[in-house]
Formats: structure tokens, sequence, C-alpha cells
């Protein structure tokens, strides 16, 4: 892989979209749930995110707010391998905590 796929403005950008979109779910919150959801997506040639799954859950909501944020999420910039934009997949961690 030449270029690796990017969430537009970079994973600085990426990390304020997910905290800025996620709903701490009222079950977790309620059940003091913290830590992390791995996920894993495939960014496509447009820069879509599909096959969205959740690898390691958490529980109390907090996989399918994980799964909701990446459906909502602007397309990345595709990566390219040989001068060719190509489907990638990744993997992540979304962190969920509770500020006190």
């Amino acid at each position: 892989l030449e270029v690796p796929p990017v969430f537009p403005g970079g994973m600085d950008k990426f990390y304020k979209y997910l905290n800025s979109s996620i709903k701490y779910p009222p079950m977790a919150a309620e059940q003091n749930i913290q830590g992390k959801v791995f996920v894993s997506f495939v960014v496509e040639k447009n820069g879509a995110l599909t096959d969205i799954k959740v690898l390691r859950n958490l529980g109390g909501g907090t996989d399918e707010e994980a799964v909701r944020v990446l459906k909502a999420s602007p397309n990345w910039i595709p990566g390219v391998q040989n001068g060719k934009q190509v489907r990638v997949k990744y993997n992540i961690p979304i962190s969920f905590s509770l500020a006190n």
C-alpha cells in the first residue's frame, strides 16, 4: 500500500469527529461501562466505509453506537496502490469513558 486511507484532515480530525458524534448510551452510563470497542471496516475506492464489524465488544449499547457513528462518517480519502485507488481494511479502537 503506497498511501493508506485517511480521514479528511487526518486522524486528529477523525478523533474529534468521534468525540463530537458519540452519544454515550444511557445503559452503559448507568452500568458505568467504560473501555474500548474494537471495530474493523473497509475504506472503499470511493472513500465510503463498508463492512463495519465489532471485533471486541464492550456492551451496554456502546458497540451499536460505535457502528452508528462510523456509518455516519464522512467519506475518507481512499488508499492508493500502484497509482490506483484500492479497498483497504482498517481496524480501530473507539474509546468510551465517562467524564466525572
